[in-house]
């Protein structure tokens, strides 16, 4: 999605809220860089100006803000929430009128569980 992010991530050896964390640091970096060095983005100035912007609101940003503060985590404590939880991912750019099929949006994982090959590795939740 445009404006949001949900994944299923498991963790025994780090807690969640560290992965969280290196996620968003890494591909806020990465993204601002990306757009910094685009110079054909004609909303280049006002996305740098506006992340920097929201960046100095928040102390706990060194720079720039791309991602809200916190998240929204949910157990899956049980193979149908599970398996009603990855659906509801799958569904979301179809929902929002995108794609006609979850496995035509380029960036899920709905891609892998049609047996096609989607962006990143992931492990199959069966």
């Amino acid at each position: 999605m445009s404006n949001h992010v949900h994944l299923i991530i498991g963790t025994k050896d780090k807690p969640l809220e560290s992965i969280l964390r290196d996620i968003k640091r890494h591909t806020s970096k990465a993204l601002v860089k990306a757009i910094d060095e685009n110079k054909l983005e004609s909303r280049r100035e006002w996305m740098l100006w506006f992340f920097e912007r929201e960046g100095q609101i928040n102390p706990n940003n060194e720079h720039h803000q791309f991602w809200q503060q916190g998240s929204y985590p949910i157990e899956l404590w049980s193979n149908e929430v599970m398996d009603q939880k990855l659906d509801y991912l799958h569904n979301n750019p179809v929902v929002a009128g995108w794609v006609d099929e979850a496995e035509h949006y380029l960036y899920s994982s709905a891609r892998d569980y049609a047996g096609g090959k989607g962006l990143i590795d992931i492990i199959l939740l069966v």
